[in-house]
């Protein structure tokens, strides 16, 4: 006799994500081993742009037969709020620090840009004058580049880098009997999600443990513990706590994306990995009833067709 699989509830309710613009890049280097510390430095303290100043993540990795310069790579993806001031020179500002930084100085490390036929930056010429009037710019693996003279050898990247409209956002909430069980379902979560081509997430491997809501008793903080979902808080705050009966931990991943249609469908990749998990009671989302954003992401299945098609 099979054990049936047992799947927890998902909530009718939406993730609301909201626009924002986003750069993406591919980093390349000698082996698997350097191409990870870049991604690792240039994506760091990018979990949220509550306190960073971006979100950042890798989208996805390619073999040697797929990039420029037949080395492996991976793709990044930085994003920034539409309704963040200067938002466009805030974002350059981020690819010149984070390229620079983190990419220029890690070994054997190149950075193509992955974004055609949009708006765009001079990132490679104002990193280039590192070079102090040494730097050039040549055409090599059939690209635009600047090259710059450093001591391991050359750095070389593009000259110049695209941005465009993406979404930021979304997100799912995985309540479970246990903290184990809400880590387990939210892990498989973000897998499913990071798989999924044109996404990101951003949390240390994927799942944030510490939801926020807006504002805060104290003046000095834009945002603060969601203490209406906290579980320890269930008791003292009564009807106005919103965790279950039987729920001891809530875990949560977001998803940013090049679409509303990318994010979807990470989204439900996410729930179809995560929905079996023993001790998992509910699959639900964090939304503002649509005073934050309007790039709504429906989690119920039957409405899953008309939101991948916009």
């Amino acid at each position: 006799m099979h054990n049936q699989v047992t799947e927890c509830e998902i909530e009718d309710t939406y993730a609301e994500g909201f626009k924002g613009i986003y750069a993406e890049v591919l980093i390349t280097a000698r082996d698997r081993i350097w191409l990870d510390r870049a991604v690792a430095a240039c994506t760091g303290h990018a979990s949220s742009t509550i306190m960073c100043d971006c979100e950042a993540g890798i989208d996805r990795y390619q073999d040697e037969s797929t990039t420029p310069d037949n080395r492996i790579g991976a793709v990044v993806q930085f994003h920034v709020p539409k309704f963040k001031r200067n938002r466009e020179r805030h974002l350059e500002k981020i690819l010149i620090a984070r390229l620079s930084q983190n990419v220029l100085t890690c070994p054997t490390a190149r950075v193509f840009n992955r974004l055609e036929n949009c708006d765009y930056f001079q990132v490679g010429k104002k990193i280039a004058y590192f070079g102090d009037g040494h730097q050039y710019r040549a055409e090599r693996f059939d690209q635009k580049l600047w090259v710059i003279p450093i001591m391991g050898g050359e750095f070389e990247l593009s000259r110049r880098f695209g941005f465009r409209e993406g979404v930021m956002g979304g997100n799912l909430w995985f309540m479970g009997e246990t903290a184990d069980t809400a880590i387990a379902a939210a892990s498989a979560a973000a897998i499913a999600a990071d798989e999924t081509p044109g996404v990101v997430t951003t949390f240390p491997g994927g799942v944030a443990s510490s939801a926020s809501k807006a504002g805060s008793k104290y003046k000095f903080l834009i945002a603060s513990t969601f203490a209406k979902y906290c579980p320890t808080l269930r008791e003292e705050l009564g009807e106005q706590s919103g965790v279950p009966l039987g729920v001891k931990s809530i875990m949560e991943i977001i998803v940013n994306g090049e679409s509303l249609q990318a994010v979807a469908k990470a989204t439900y990749a996410a729930i179809d990995a995560a929905k079996s998990t023993p001790g998992l009671k509910l699959i639900t989302a964090g939304n503002y009833n649509g005073r934050l954003g309007k790039s709504l992401v429906y989690l119920r299945p039957e409405l899953r067709k008309s939101e991948l098609n916009g």
